[in-house]
């Protein structure tokens, strides 16, 4: 690993201070520590965002626009998976947040750092675009939709922190993945999610970035059965062909996982 500063602020404003200076911002460290010890990522500073006050609450709205919750950047993912609100109001997320890697792995990482990462194969994404969910920043908030631009790539600016996100819940969702054994990343993932009058389906795992599956989202806003995902079928030329798996078996894969999805996801109506 290369030689770095570390900064430890205890105030949103000095954090952000030292990322116009040029610091890195570290959240839990499960993606970025490791690609530095490879040296396939450097830093001359990292400002760590672990004392600001603040940014690992969860909260669960209910008013006149429905229902959300409200997870800060900081919340790691075995305090999401643990928290009892959620699992009665939005178990699939907590379910989801609940498999993500290992027990250390749960135990460091954070949301805010998984999706301005944006890794390909990371869970969390998926569960934001199906949900229709907003990221609040320091400057702004973006439509999950506009957020993930490509391989590890989005739409926060240099200066930006993810500061929460905003999940609206729906009337019923499900995550289906299939595990890469070594990695525990999913070689495909499937995020099912029926909202009023439509329904969101993202994938993540089986391409260059989590994208929606638009076909199966208009086949089950018609008829929301399991059945109905035979129609449509997950396109090769789509999905990735590398070591761990081929494209043809990911597409594979992404058909199984969606018939899953959506049986477990079934409710009333």
């Amino acid at each position: 690993m290369y030689a770095f500063d570390l900064h430890q602020p205890d105030t949103l404003q000095a954090a952000l201070a030292h990322m116009v200076a040029g610091a890195r911002p570290l959240a839990g460290g499960q993606t970025l520590l490791a690609s530095m010890k490879l040296r396939l990522s450097d830093s001359d500073a990292l400002v760590d965002l672990g004392r600001l006050p603040g940014l690992d609450g969860i909260d669960i709205d209910i008013d006149s626009d429905g229902a959300s919750v409200r997870i800060g950047a900081m919340a790691r993912h075995a305090d999401v998976a643990a928290h009892a609100g959620l699992r009665v109001a939005y178990p699939a997320l907590a379910h989801l947040a609940g498999r993500i890697g290992d027990r250390q792995v749960r135990a460091m990482g954070t949301l805010g750092g998984v999706i301005a990462n944006n890794d390909p194969a990371a869970c969390y994404p998926s569960a934001l675009l199906a949900s229709g969910a907003t990221v609040i920043t320091t400057q702004r908030e973006i439509e999950a939709d506009d957020f993930f631009l490509g391989l590890f790539t989005t739409a926060l600016e240099p200066e930006e922190l993810v500061l929460a996100v905003r999940f609206p819940i729906p009337l019923c969702a499900a995550y289906e993945k299939q595990r890469q054994p070594a990695s525990q990343f999913p070689l495909a993932g499937v995020f099912v999610a029926r909202h009023a009058g439509s329904v969101r389906v993202a994938i993540t795992g089986a391409g260059a970035g989590v994208l929606r599956h638009s076909a199966l989202e208009a086949v089950l806003s018609r008829d929301f059965d399991p059945e109905a995902t035979a129609i449509v079928r997950f396109d090769p030329a789509d999905a990735a062909d590398d070591l761990h798996a081929s494209a043809e078996y990911r597409a594979h894969l992404i058909d199984v996982l969606s018939r899953r999805a959506v049986a477990a996801a079934m409710c009333g109506g």
